[in-house]
């Protein structure tokens, strides 16, 4: 201690040296100390330090000045509250002295000062006495209006503070606004903006009243028509509180907006301006209380945006119908120069405007429609604007409408229009977007071969955004289009940045478009890339080998056996060669160069002759280095499935033995490429292989068929089947270390879907490849054995009958021979995986046991449910055609049992009913309509449940049928029957789920149910008796919980007919339900938190109360485990909603947020789930969207 203290004297005393030199260094070498976390200074050593560096501060040197501010930093936080004070005092006394220098130091000490102050629960006195000590000395300063420079300092410092400590300064919030206010009124503009930030960083955090009592003297002020200046002052205000304070504005729109409106005709440039900045801040924070609104501010953006009054661009026009191109750009150019006049500011208001209407379509998706018909047509007509920074502003406004087009046109929604379904799927913005495409092309493919980057930059961004969006769209403009690309990729005065954007384009259009459509142009298109590949800068020869890549398929796409042009084969082969050769090279450039080249073999490999083996030894290398594996793995995976039969023997042996070392290797995307490496080599060059190369993979196979990686054993299955068809002898040595794995996987509760599919195929690969032992026999045994021990089968999983019986079925459909016997012995021990094997036998010889099936279920009703089993097996597995004639009998037996009072069979009928009426829609779906309304409320729910197994997640006939339907369907959401409200809610799950489409139109008249069920009903709630014991029991917990489903489904399918306000009420109230519900909308609520950023802060403070409440609950301590363990996974979930939360910039403006932020950090417990919630262990923010919707 002592030695610190010695050591801090000698600096003190260097410091007080007439050499400067000593001065500064003394000073650097004390802030070093001060900055070590060990040093602990006594009383007397801190008073001298404070002493001495404020004495600095007056120092002649400008370089000692500046470390003494340094010093300041570190010293905030070793020193105790006197000397803090001390500092304050003394700096904030300089800050009104008449040395211009000493105030502008001192000015930099305070803001060093507040930037360190603690937040923390320990250090918040010390912050909140030092606060009130600058904030009272600062509006003394703020008041002084002899010194203008005293004042600016002051208010930037006043910004700061608030800024980051508003909530010390609460009870300097109303001193603070009566100091601000009259601010805006300083003959000073800078007095007058700085005040405004003041004003702002105050906003968020002070209480409602006090922001009412702001906007209302901004009203009064507004009201009495003061002079331009001022109006523009307090317009600009209004918008920055607006965009500080978010939804609070709200409650004033009504009388704000028609001030605002009526001062858009003021003319006065700036002030324009300013009106749309506030409109803009407006819809951005309060979309909501915008809506009636909406039509007044687009109209006035519309007029705005073209507002240019000392400019005529219809003589522009003119003069491109007369002269040719070249006098036009000359023209243009003069034009520029002669309207360039520095006091024209109508630029601001029209680039203000195309903000605004840029808010306007991030925020109301639901008005997509009405945009495409009045905001959209007159973007593209403003795409001609001359001033560059405001035309760079349509760009961006019309790239941001195409976003949301893309995003409200939902996944599922595309996904059937192409795929062929009803063309109504299409929405009808793609289609008002398709029209336009003509008119943007044409507007745009002049402007390609502009000088100006910005314009020839913001041209393609929109370019791909458009081919993103619609697929196909520029195919017939791409003789337009190319001309500009090639002019950007060969212009001399073409930055790095404008090359990289024309080669990003022209592969996302190469991508988007069908190869046919370029091969016209290839003379004009492939010199200059092959020059961009050949460029210095390794980012354009990366992004130019990526087009190369491309262009190699537009040479000679897939599956055409017409010859490719050799000049331009040579070409590209050439360069692409020389940077596959090339060792010294970015490892991106090697790896595309690697990917590149495999295109070429892939499709022109008969045009290489000799040059080609030489590169299948540089892809052996390549195998063989590290850095460059996995890359050649993929590139010799695409070779060896090439439909030209490129002849690998000379590299066969070498590879498969490298890639049998892959396989020991810990790197997953590794091992799955290898895979699928293999499968193609063996698939397409079985000839070649000789057995003894295949060994070094083969012992590798059998580890990885294990249940701990289920992708890795599926795709190592496939692998199996593709050698069992292709080289059977090389199987039977390894099928005893193979095959128990496969049967363990059989067995596990977790096989399903494409390892299941996977397993199928391989064991009908095996028993059909004659081996002698992988019979049939020899296979069903090991399958069937754990069911047939007693002890064994005790601990079965209900999955494993199902895989195993799908198994069974499988073999038995590859050896007809051996079918009756096997169906035989099921029938007098039908369990639940002999009863699925059954149905999916009866399908192979339908007329013979299909009848007796139906009889067996009427007549043995102790096997019913797991007879019903067979009959699900039977329907799903035929072709309709089949089913046909059997389709009477079925109905009516189904019918005779959809009121049965066994939950589980009645389930199981609703699904045969379901996959039933999909054989026959027409006919079989008007007669389930019928059922609704003559069944008992058991059998309604037996009907809505076949309802959703006729939603299937393709496109499928009864599509258009269901979608006549589905208002009548879903009218059973107002069932007087609680269990068909259920059944129907897990429906309309469903129909969201699968197909969005079924359900958008019926949203309106649908929602205000499916919210009436998430409310927790009194009537529902009975106390039971269990011994000396009460419990509650909550009948209406299922029907909230299908609700709260349904709720989270819309947000990804129907987001744009939601109104997410009123969403966001029952989502506050699901924060304070039950358990499961819970824990449901903290999901939930992480999901808006990405989708709609706006609308969740606009609710902050009444959503955090809820999750506060969850992350701070203990459970009492007499509690059982699970209890616990229930309440840590509810503060997990609550905490991983938090940190979604926490992740919006400007959340913690919030006061309730900011206090909540804080009591995390100075919490362990919380922090520590917090912060394991970032590391993303137990799932982090990303887990908040995988709910299971099956």
């Amino acid at each position: 201690m002592s030695n610190v203290s010695y050591h801090i004297s000698n600096l003190l005393e260097k410091m007080t040296s007439t050499d400067k030199d000593f001065r500064f260094m003394a000073t650097n070498d004390l802030m070093l100390e001060l900055q070590k976390d060990s040093i602990k200074l006594d009383e007397d050593s801190e008073r001298k330090v404070v002493i001495m560096l404020l004495k600095l501060l007056e120092d002649k040197n400008g370089e000692v000045q500046n470390l003494a501010v340094k010093c300041l930093a570190p010293l905030v936080s070793k020193v105790k509250e006197p000397q803090v004070e001390t500092m304050v005092d003394t700096l904030c006394s300089n800050m009104v002295s008449d040395k211009e220098q000493l105030r502008d130091i001192s000015s930099m000490g305070l803001k060093t000062v507040i930037a360190e102050l603690p937040l923390s629960s320990s250090g918040l006195a010390l912050t909140v006495g030092v606060c009130k000590k600058i904030t009272s000395q600062l509006i003394g300063a703020v008041g002084k209006q002899e010194d203008v420079s005293v004042q600016l300092e002051a208010l930037d410092i006043l910004s700061d503070m608030l800024g980051r400590l508003s909530g010390a300064l609460v009870s300097f919030h109303s001193s603070l606004l009566s100091c601000l206010l009259p601010q805006l009124t300083s003959p000073r503009m800078a007095v007058r903006k700085r005040s405004i930030l003041a004003l702002g960083q105050l906003v968020p955090c002070c209480s409602p009243a006090l922001f009412s009592q702001l906007t209302e003297h901004l009203m009064t002020e507004l009201a009495m028509g003061p002079p331009t200046s001022m109006t523009r002052t307090y317009i600009q205000c209004l918008a920055t509180i607006s965009r500080q304070g978010g939804h609070r504005v709200g409650e004033h729109l009504e009388k704000l907006i028609p001030m605002v409106v009526k001062f858009t005709s003021v003319e006065d440039d700036e002030l324009k301006e300013y009106c749309f900045q506030a409109f803009e801040a407006f819809i951005r924070r309060c979309p909501k209380e915008m809506s009636p609104h909406v039509p007044t501010v687009t109209q006035l953006c519309l007029k705005f945006m073209t507002f240019d009054p000392n400019y005529n661009y219809d003589a522009e026009e003119e003069e491109e119908e007369e002269y040719s191109m070249d006098v036009e750009d000359v023209l243009d150019d003069e034009s520029d120069e002669e309207y360039s006049d520095d006091d024209d500011m109508s630029w601001k208001v029209r680039r203000a405007s195309i903000k605004c209407l840029e808010a306007l379509i991030h925020t109301r998706r639901d008005l997509l429609l009405s945009f495409y018909s009045s905001i959209c047509p007159a973007l593209i007509a403003r795409f001609k604007e001359r001033e560059e920074n405001v035309r760079a502003d349509v760009f961006a406004a019309f790239s941001t409408l195409l976003r949301q087009t893309r995003g409200g046109s939902s996944r599922h929604g595309l996904i059937a229009s192409e795929s062929g379904a009803s063309s109504e799927e299409e929405p009808a913005v793609v289609t008002m977007l398709k029209k336009q495409v003509p008119l943007i092309v044409k507007t745009l493919h002049r402007q390609l071969k502009e000088k100006s980057f910005k314009s020839r930059q913001g041209c393609f961004c929109l370019l791909t955004e458009l081919a993103h969006t619609v697929a196909g769209a520029l195919e017939q403009h791409i003789p337009v289009l190319i001309p500009g690309i090639v002019f950007s990729l060969t212009d001399k005065s073409s930055s790095s940045t404008m090359r990289i954007d024309a080669l990003s384009f022209f592969h996302v259009l190469l991508l988007s478009q069908p190869p046919q459509a370029f091969q016209p142009h290839m003379q004009v298109l492939v010199p200059p890339v092959v020059a961009c590949v050949e460029d210095s800068f390794y980012k354009i020869t990366s992004e130019a080998l990526l087009v190369t890549q491309q262009l190699v398929r537009v040479m000679r796409p897939q599956g055409q056996s017409v010859a490719a042009d050799k000049t331009f084969v040579r070409e590209v082969f050439a360069v692409t060669l020389k940077r596959l050769k090339a060792t010294d090279i970015d490892q991106e450039v090697k790896e595309r160069a690697i990917s590149c080249m495999g295109h070429m073999v892939c499709h022109l490999g008969d045009h290489l002759g000799a040059e080609l083996q030489g590169v299948l030894k540089i892809f052996l290398e390549r195998l063989k280095n590290e850095i460059t594996r996995l890359t050649a793995v993929r590139t010799i995976t695409l070779i060896a499935a090439s439909p030209i039969k490129i002849e690998l023997s000379s590299i066969l042996s070498e590879t498969l033995s490298v890639l049998g070392s892959f396989l020991r290797k810990n790197q997953r995307a590794l091992k799955l490429s290898t895979l699928s490496c293999l499968t193609a080599l063996v698939s397409h060059h079985a000839a070649s292989i000789k057995p003894a190369a295949l060994e070094p993979v083969l012992s590798e196979l059998p580890s990885l068929v294990d249940e701990s990686d289920m992708h890795v054993s599926q795709v190592s299955i496939t692998l199996l089947t593709c050698m069992a068809r292709a080289c059977p002898s090389s199987l039977a040595k390894i099928s005893s270390s193979v095959l128990p794995g496969v049967f363990r996987l059989v067995h596990s509760p977790l096989l399903q879907g494409g390892a299941l599919a996977a397993i199928l195929d391989f064991l009908q690969a095996l028993v059909l490849s004659k081996t002698s032992n992988l019979a049939y026999s020899q296979l069903l045994k090991p399958l069937t054995e754990p069911f047939h021990s007693s002890q064994l089968s005790a601990d079965i999983h209900r999955q494993s009958y199902h895989s195993v019986a799908r198994c069974v079925a499988a073999l038995s459909s590859s050896c007809p021979k051996e079918t009756p016997a096997t169906v035989t012995r099921l029938i007098q021990e039908v369990k639940t995986a002999a009863s699925s094997a059954l149905g999916s036998m009866a399908v192979g010889s339908l007329n013979d046991y299909l009848p007796f099936l139906l009889k067996e279920i009427c007549s043995q009703p102790r096997r019913q449910y797991l007879l019903l089993h067979s009959l699900k097996e039977v329907i799903s597995a035929c072709p309709a055609s089949s089913l046909l004639p059997h389709v009477e009998s079925i109905w009516d037996l189904l019918f005779q049992n959809c009121e049965c009072q066994e939950e589980g069979t009645r389930n199981l009928v609703a699904e045969c009913l379901g996959k039933l009426t999909l054989v026959n829609p027409a006919q079989l779906l008007p007669r389930l309509k019928q059922q609704l309304k003559a069944g008992s409320p058991v059998a309604r729910s037996t009907v809505v449940t076949a309802i959703k197994f006729t939603i299937v997640d393709h496109p499928a006939p009864i599509d258009s049928l269901l979608k006549d339907y589905m208002g009548d369907f879903l009218k059973t959401l107002q069932d007087g029957d609680i269990n068909v409200r259920r059944v129907a809610l897990v429906m309309f799950n469903s129909a969201a789920h699968n197909k969005p489409s079924l359900i958008r139109a019926l949203l309106p008249k649908v929602l205000s149910h499916l919210y009436k069920e998430t409310q927790i009903r009194k009537d529902l709630i009975r106390e039971v008796e269990m011994g000396p014991f009460k419990h509650t029991v909550d009948d209406g917990l299922d029907v909230r919980k299908a609700a709260f489903e349904c709720m989270y489904t819309l947000l990804d399918s129907c987001l744009e007919g939601l109104d997410v306000l009123q969403f966001l009420d029952h989502v506050e109230e699901g924060l304070k339900d039950h358990y499961d519900i819970r824990m449901l909308t903290f999901l939930m609520l992480a999901r808006l938190v990405s989708l709609c950023p706006a609308a969740v802060l606009q609710r902050l403070d009444r959503l955090v109360e809820p999750l506060k409440a969850t992350c701070t609950t203990k459970v009492k301590a007499g509690s059982v485990k699970q209890e616990f363990e229930k309440q840590e996974e509810l503060r997990r979930s609550a905490m991983r909603a938090v940190a979604a939360l926490l992740a919006l910039p400007e959340v913690e403006r919030s006061p309730s947020m900011a206090e909540f932020a804080n009591q995390i950090r100075t919490n362990a417990d919380m922090a520590s789930i917090y912060q394991s919630i970032q590391r993303g262990e137990g799932g982090g923010v990303g887990a908040t969207e995988s709910m299971d919707m099956s």
